[in-house]
């Protein structure tokens, strides 16, 4: 009977006197946060806000009809999607920075307004992916509608990937388009769509607006997606976006060279301009295997960067200049 009461002492007491040690040990430290003053803290600067919206904005010159219920809050939508989806807007910036100097004067050469280079941006995000429908590259075409208009699509070359050709050839389509409807609005939204859907559904629904049509989720956003992203670029900050220079991706200076014939190693080939197969690669997605057939001797440019500018050691560094924050583009 004793031995029974001396064990159930020590197993009540054993946890009672380490609750008891614990608490007097806990409560001698100090606080490593002030709960109290956290949670103030939060209520006060935490804000989750919806987008102020423009009072006007426009597609390329042409006015979107705000005053319409169902336009102001589907811009409303895509206003709210990019601005509260941070890592994706911000990498949209840092790439524009880069790439939107080789697509600007390719538009202006063609004569298509400087709006569309937004459309190459919620296409692809300026990246070389490939859609479920098997779109690619920077422009997102098909390979029968690249090869229409005049890109080479196999499995060794596939142009859809060259961001220059790519880029006029998206311009010989949209002109195409604007020759249909003479609307840029139905060109961007055609480019999502398709010429002859985009131009059945306007005649089914008698009407020669996009912002009257009741299209399919995808293309219905479309237009909005890029009115909100245009908006985001031109005010940054007004929806929370402070960028510095040295946040962008720099634009990395280049230069080509011109083969016509074949080139049976590309590794090879690399190590003899002091490159990588991967930096290769990067400046020439083009190229899809590790080898470039030319039976034809057809000539093909090659694009490779200077030396030393792809070393980011400099731009590890706080640059002196970096002051003040990302205005918008105008």
């Amino acid at each position: 009977m004793k031995l029974h009461l001396k064990k159930n002492i020590i197993y009540i007491g054993l946890p009672i006197f380490s609750l008891v040690l614990f608490i007097l040990i806990t409560s001698s430290r100090e606080p490593s946060v002030n709960l109290d003053k956290r949670e103030q803290q939060f209520r006060d600067e935490y804000r989750v806000m919806s987008p102020p919206l423009p009072s006007k904005i426009e597609f390329a010159g042409e006015a979107a009809p705000l005053q319409i219920y169902f336009v102001q809050e589907s811009l409303d939508r895509e206003m709210s999607v990019n601005m509260y989806f941070h890592s994706s807007t911000i990498m949209l910036f840092k790439r524009a920075h880069r790439y939107f100097p080789i697509i600007e004067p390719i538009l202006k050469q063609h004569g298509v307004p400087d709006d569309f280079k937004y459309l190459a941006l919620i296409e692809s995000g300026l990246r070389n992916v490939v859609s479920p429908a098997g779109a690619a590259g920077p422009w997102q075409f098909m390979k029968h509608t690249g090869r229409e208009y005049g890109l080479e699509v196999n499995k060794d070359i596939d142009e859809r990937y060259n961001l220059v050709k790519a880029t006029h050839a998206a311009c010989e389509y949209i002109k195409d388009s604007y020759e249909i409807y003479g609307n840029w609005t139905l060109v961007a939204a055609a480019y999502n769509a398709g010429k002859s859907r985009i131009k059945k559904v306007l005649e089914s629904q008698k009407t020669d607006n996009y912002y009257e049509l009741y299209l399919n989720t995808e293309t219905g956003r479309y237009v909005y997606r890029i009115l909100a992203i245009k908006e985001i670029f031109k005010h940054p900050q007004e929806y929370g976006f402070y960028l510095k220079k040295s946040d962008f991706y720099p634009i990395i200076p280049t230069y080509t060279i011109t083969v016509d014939t074949t080139i049976n190693d590309l590794v090879r080939f690399a190590k003899s301009y002091d490159l990588s197969y991967r930096l290769l690669k990067e400046f020439n997605p083009w190229m899809r295997a590790p080898r470039l057939p030319d039976k034809s001797r057809k000539k093909y440019t090659i694009t490779l960067p200077k030396k030393g500018f792809t070393d980011y050691s400099e731009k590890l560094k706080k640059p002196e200049d970096d002051e003040g924050f990302f205005q918008g583009i105008e």
